[in-house]
């Protein structure tokens, strides 16, 4: 009889099975955190990549140095604006820029060649030729790296209609990677044969 009653007791199987059951919630618990763990590790890695590609987007950033120099043509008194001259460098931890001119014999030579676009009222220009000198230290390469001012000559001299007098107008200096870089002046009422533009 004794041992019929040993049988009976059921405390032990109840403990048991809430130990079970407690151990089914802790391994669905760490089954959803390890997801939710996963999603946030991978929104971060989303984040990051987006982070890099902004960063890539201003590194390679320039900015003028100096004024900004209009020369007219050689007819007398000067009716056009020629040329236009200015100083770039590059903003503080930028990465270097290749300034290679763009020739259009070799142009499929270079691949990280910079594109120069001009407009007004009147056109739009998306390649004007263009050159470049240095002013002071360089390597002697076309990399602008920092330290150094490149002195960027732009040809006017094919627009049509020319770049006259009164004329608003915007200069884009486009690097293969990075930010435009926008260049908006005016032209004063009377055309010199040297001027400096705001």
């Amino acid at each position: 009889m004794a041992r019929t009653n040993c049988f009976k007791n059921e405390r032990g199987q109840t403990a048991l099975e809430t130990a079970i059951i407690l151990i089914a919630f802790v391994v669905v618990a760490s089954v959803f955190a390890f997801t939710i763990l996963s999603a946030g590790a991978s929104s971060t890695e989303k984040s990051e990549g987006a982070i890099a590609a902004g960063l890539v987007g201003v590194q390679s950033s320039m900015s003028t140095r100096g004024s900004i120099i209009a020369m007219g043509d050689a007819a007398t008194p000067p009716t056009y604006v020629d040329n236009v001259t200015f100083n770039l460098a590059l903003v503080s931890g930028g990465d270097p820029v290749d300034l290679t001119p763009d020739d259009p014999a070799t142009a499929a030579a270079f691949e990280n060649v910079v594109v120069i676009s001009y407009r007004d009222t009147a056109q739009v220009e998306n390649q004007i030729p263009w050159d470049v000198a240095w002013v002071g230290q360089n390597d002697g390469d076309n990399m602008l790296e920092a330290g150094e001012l490149a002195e960027i000559t732009i040809d006017l001299s094919g627009l049509t209609p020319a770049l006259g007098p009164n004329t608003a107008f915007t200069l884009e200096v486009k690097p293969p990677t990075g930010a435009v870089f926008q260049l908006n002046s005016t032209t004063p009422a009377a055309i010199e044969p040297v001027m400096e533009l705001r």
